[in-house]
């Protein structure tokens, strides 16, 4: 039961923060943000969009109408809005996690506990599986559409991998705790800390639950919204 809770706590996060899985309009395009340009790559064809709305499709300058020369710049700036938002609110609740199960980990087996270790390298593997969704570099932000269901399921493998290592220290440093040798059942000693810990742990993932949940749906919503602009974009420009 420890494994799952502890399990649920950073692998929602995780979930959540790499944006819309549980989400009906997932973006099929590859998209790009720098300063000078939006850039759209999908099966739809290729639309280059500038801040003020200058529109390139397929390599072929276009001579936009009014009517769409604001719909393009309105679209570029929800992504400039939308994709920087996604990307930090997405590191910041992994680390609310790390940080919350951090704290749970000095309560219960110290400072010193070599779990802690293992939660920081969890975290920038996550970190690292989410640039593969959204990556970024200087000024330039990419999307790139076709790592959404590996970059799933390879984070589910790590936090997997993971929490199991979480559990096995967990055991081994409580087995090694002064007040189970002066017990005089340590094995129910041992039961009685891995149940405070997992209590713990449920106590505070109640606490960030409805703030995961909410960004995932807060992600879902702003991706739709910006696939129904691109798509009225790519049908009024073409």
């Amino acid at each position: 039961m420890l494994r799952k809770v502890l399990l649920a706590t950073l692998l929602v996060s995780a979930v959540q923060a790499h944006a819309a899985y549980q989400c009906d309009s997932i973006p099929k395009d590859d998209i790009t943000l720098s300063s000078q340009s939006v850039a759209v790559v999908g099966s739809d064809g290729t639309m280059v969009i500038t801040p003020n709305g200058d529109i390139t499709f397929n390599g072929k300058a276009l001579q936009p109408s009014a009517a769409v020369r604001q719909q393009a710049i309105n679209y570029q700036a929800a992504v400039r809005k939308d994709m920087p938002w996604i990307n930090q609110g997405a590191h910041q609740r992994l680390d609310q996690a790390k940080t919350a199960l951090d704290r749970i980990i000095t309560e219960k087996l110290g400072a010193e506990s070599g779990i802690h270790q293992r939660l920081d390298n969890l975290n920038s593997q996550l970190k690292l599986q989410f640039a593969r969704v959204l990556s970024q570099k200087n000024d330039v932000m990419t999307y790139h559409h076709s790592a959404i269901d590996s970059v799933h399921q390879d984070s589910e493998k790590l936090v997997q991998s993971a929490m199991g290592g979480v559990l096995q220290d967990s055991l081994n440093e409580m087995g090694n705790m002064k007040n189970l040798s002066s017990n005089g059942n340590p094995l129910q000693a041992l039961v009685g800390n891995l149940g405070g810990l997992q209590q713990a742990v449920q106590q505070e993932w109640k606490q960030h639950e409805d703030d995961f949940q909410q960004f995932g749906q807060q992600v879902c919503q702003r991706v739709t919204q910006l696939e129904k602009q691109r798509i009225a974009l790519y049908k009024s420009a073409k």
